[in-house]
């Protein structure tokens, strides 16, 4: 059977907003939000990977698992790597959900984790949600790109991540949860940064780019990712 993990990359240094994980909305803090999502989903084991004793404490103290890394990563990716190393953990999915989308739906978590056990031979998944016409040329909304309708299509191959739109047909708002088999991700950290992923910003295209296919699928659900104030006041009248 197969065996999958959630692990939650999370840390108080960034830079459009700090300390986060730990601003609240509605009287409970963003990272706790995000927990409480993930563990709703069908996936059992959770962990919250943190450098920030004080993120840790607040998972701990609502009875989650955690794991301090170090301060050092630049994606969360390289972050969930480090966690599944020292947690020793044999699962052969590892999901990253992302810690600053305190309304993520976990039924979007249990879709990507059904996928990637019906489709063994997948080694990354992520998925995308209809991009409205305003965030079009909004460079803060990733756009996944890909060779058909993938509404209709439910999961296709990823063909670009890009932050412009310019002559592609088949593009969606992309959200940043992503599921990986284990080996993947353990080769991905070994791999070198490309041009694409420094210049965009945009870890996914050191999959691309060292040629290992990311599988998009189609959600309704278009959780908003929190990098601002602006984004902080909405998401308190969202929830």
């Amino acid at each position: 059977m197969n065996k999958t993990a959630i692990i939650i990359p999370s840390h108080l240094a960034s830079k459009r907003l700090p300390n986060k994980p730990l601003l609240e909305i509605n009287n409970k803090s963003m990272i706790l939000h995000v927990w409480e999502r993930a563990i709703k989903s069908n996936v059992s084991d959770i962990f919250v990977a943190t450098p920030d004793e004080d993120i840790a404490n607040e998972i701990k103290i609502n009875g989650g698992n955690t794991i301090i890394t170090g301060n050092h990563h630049t994606t969360g990716s390289d972050r969930i790597c480090e966690a599944l190393g020292k947690l020793n953990l044999d699962h052969e999915i590892i999901i990253n959900v992302q810690g600053d989308m305190p309304n993520i739906n976990f039924e979007t978590i249990n879709m990507i984790n059904n996928f990637m056990i019906s489709n063994p031979n997948v080694q990354v998944s992520t998925v995308a949600s209809k991009l409205y016409n305003n965030e079009k040329n909004d460079k803060n909304v990733v756009k996944a790109v890909t060779s058909d309708n993938l509404k209709e299509k439910k999961f296709l191959k990823a063909l670009d991540f890009v932050r412009s739109i310019s002559d592609e047909k088949f593009f969606y708002h992309h959200i940043g949860l992503y599921a990986y088999k284990r080996n993947t991700l353990l080769r991905f950290v070994k791999l070198e940064k490309t041009c694409n992923e420094t210049n965009r910003s945009l870890e996914q295209m050191r999959f691309i780019d060292h040629n290992i296919d990311i599988f998009v699928g189609y959600t309704d659900d278009n959780p908003l990712s929190i990098d601002t104030k602006e984004d902080l006041e909405r998401i308190r009248k969202i929830l």
